[in-house]
């Protein structure tokens, strides 16, 4: 589905009516191209005073290669912290992300450290920048005053990712204290990779937790799932087919799953992807013991499995049937319960296994007419929150993602003055691209990933809706 007010807006004629008119501003998105920079500029890195990430941060940006500079060092060197680094002469330095580490940060009165950072250098991130603060989970913090504190990151990193626009995205990573120092090289590695890059192009102003599993890094960061056996639900067609194809992309062997009406379409995506194509109806008695069965039969276990299969059934609650209700439930949500069981029961799923379930915003916020498919996806959540826990004892990692306006075949039936906003109603200015979750997801089931667990990461642009 194209978005063609957006098209409008990259021309000429589109940019001069957008300025004069004071209209929505949708940027280009920089998005993830095999063989690009991890950034389009270099990194500013600072720190406050007493931080315990500075070190990781800057050993994981050199590990990528990507141009970093100290904030307390460029201000030792006589550069004024009130004023954006130059470059060259009179022209200011400009930087493709900011990254700083809050950790240091005790008492609300030292917030202001974040406030002597950000504040000269709002203008001087590029197009499709990064924006990444670094905290302590809330949780962890010896003090109320330190946790007060950390808990406020969170109104910053939200309000910059409405702020510096132009496709900036800003997200807070809480990193516990319990992996060590080495450890936290290793856990921190993927997310900082992920959130920088142009696979996170459509998440903005995310909250994720890091911290309490085991990682291991990739012999090669381009193909992070080589060896991997991941299984897809739901893959014939819009986010699952991406999901099939980016998944094949960085190394893993695709199960595409799906139902048996929609067999062509999978056939067709499981050879364009060199995977295997599985027709099974997962509302069916029978079907987690035949999909256990295929599963331990053909590949041994499963590393990773994606609940990506989902149905709408609309109606405002007091004019749905029955039978609306249940196929959502049963679908969305019960069918995901009963194969996690069966997997999890016969030992398919090993440890350093991931499981990650689509929610939706909706799960989030609710939705007019979609009781049904906004309490499936509530669900979803409460799944990952309850599993996470137990699965962490076991090796295992449980997310969720949450899209928002995702620009597919099922959106484009929206009535068109309901589809534009759904568009514009995100810090971004427009729908996203089932790419945008597919790379979310990939993010979530990479090996490197192993640390990030219980998490619900909104794929919405930072949509304004349960913000």
């Amino acid at each position: 589905m194209t978005d063609r007010y957006a098209s409008f807006v990259q021309s000429a004629a589109g940019r001069a009516l957008v300025k004069r008119l004071g209209l929505p501003d949708p940027p280009r998105l920089r998005r993830h191209r095999p063989g690009d920079p991890l950034l389009a500029g270099p990194a500013l890195v600072g720190a406050a005073t007493g931080g315990r990430l500075a070190e990781p941060i800057t050993k994981i940006l050199t590990a990528a290669a990507v141009e970093w500079a100290d904030a307390a060092a460029a201000e030792q060197a006589g550069g004024a912290a009130a004023q954006p680094a130059r470059a060259h002469g009179d022209t200011p330095q400009r930087y493709g992300a900011l990254l700083f580490d809050a950790t240091g940060i005790t008492d609300s009165a030292e917030l202001r450290q974040l406030y002597d950072f950000f504040h000269p250098q709002a203008r001087a991130v590029l197009p499709s920048g990064r924006v990444i603060v670094l905290g302590t989970p809330p949780q962890e913090c010896p003090t109320p005053r330190e946790a007060t504190a950390q808990r406020a990151l969170e109104g910053l990193v939200r309000s910059i990712g409405k702020e510096f626009g132009r496709g900036t995205t800003a997200q807070l990573v809480y990193v516990s204290r319990t992996d060590g120092d080495a450890g936290t090289l290793t856990s921190l590695e993927s997310t900082v990779r992920f959130l920088l890059s142009g696979r996170s192009a459509y998440v903005s102003g995310q909250v994720i937790r890091v911290g309490g599993g085991t990682a291991s890094a990739p012999a090669d960061w381009d193909r992070p799932l080589d060896g991997q056996v991941v299984l897809v639900t739901g893959a014939a067609r819009g986010i699952g087919a991406a999901l099939a194809k980016v998944l094949a992309r960085d190394g893993a062997q695709v199960v595409a799953l799906d139902i048996p009406a929609a067999g062509d379409a999978l056939a067709a995506v499981a050879n364009d992807i060199g995977g295997t194509a599985v027709q099974l109806d997962l509302t069916a008695p029978d079907a987690p013991t035949r999909l256990a069965e295929h599963l331990a039969s053909r590949h041994g276990r499963v590393d990773v499995v994606v609940h990506n299969a989902g149905i709408t059934r609309d109606k405002t609650l007091g004019r749905m049937d029955a039978d609306r209700w249940d196929q959502v439930i049963d679908v969305n949500l019960s069918s995901q319960e009963r194969i996690n069981d069966v997997l999890l029961e016969r030992e398919l799923i090993p440890a350093g296994g991931r499981i990650i379930s689509v929610s939706s915003i909706a799960g989030i916020a609710g939705n007019r007419g979609q009781t049904n498919y906004a309490t499936s996806k509530a669900g979803v959540i409460g799944l990952v929150d309850s599993l996470a826990p137990t699965l962490r004892e076991r090796g295992i990692s449980v997310n969720a993602v949450a899209p928002g306006f995702i620009e597919t075949r099922l959106t484009a039936r929206i009535p068109l003055v309901v589809r534009e906003a759904g568009r514009r109603m995100n810090s971004l200015a427009q729908g996203g691209l089932p790419v945008d979750v597919a790379e979310t997801i990939g993010w979530l089931a990479w090996p490197a990933s192993g640390a990030v667990s219980g998490n619900v990461v909104r794929v919405c642009g930072q949509s304004l809706l349960g913000a």
